[in-house]
């Protein structure tokens, strides 16, 4: 039997509550749902990276390829993106930034995706994405 690894990269507060930014277990990495903070800094609240739909995906991107990255994994391993939006009106702008986002990373075999709208964020926050990784 495999064992389970929880995985807290260095950018990411402790969680609040009994759960794991993302969990490794033998070749399968589950990120949970990441959101547009900037790294954590000891003694500062979390804090998005900004107001625009555009700074926290770019910020909530990199926020999932540390926990992947953490658990010895890459975006060419992920099978599966969730990405969870505020607002129905940010569809358009989310697929821009998402498809300039993985050509700058030179992914060649995109994942499957799915994006939905959820209104549960905390307030100021417009996206989260989760990631479902095998690794190779």
């Amino acid at each position: 039997m495999t064992d389970k690894t929880a995985l807290t990269p260095k950018t990411h507060t402790t969680p609040p509550a009994k759960f794991s930014h993302g969990v490794r277990k033998g070749n399968i990495l589950q990120v949970a749902g990441q959101v547009g903070f900037l790294p954590a800094e000891e003694g500062r609240p979390p804090t998005p990276a900004g107001p625009t739909l555009r700074e926290q995906t770019l910020q909530t991107l990199a926020n999932v390829k540390a926990i992947l990255e953490e658990g010895g994994s890459g975006w060419d391993d992920a099978m599966m993106i969730r990405v969870y939006l505020t607002d129905t009106g940010h569809f358009a702008e989310m697929n821009e930034i998402y498809n300039q986002y993985f050509e700058e990373q030179g992914l060649t075999a995109p994942p499957a995706a799915r994006t939905t709208v959820y209104v549960g964020l905390p307030a100021g926050l417009l996206v989260e994405i989760d990631v479902l990784a095998v690794l190779g």
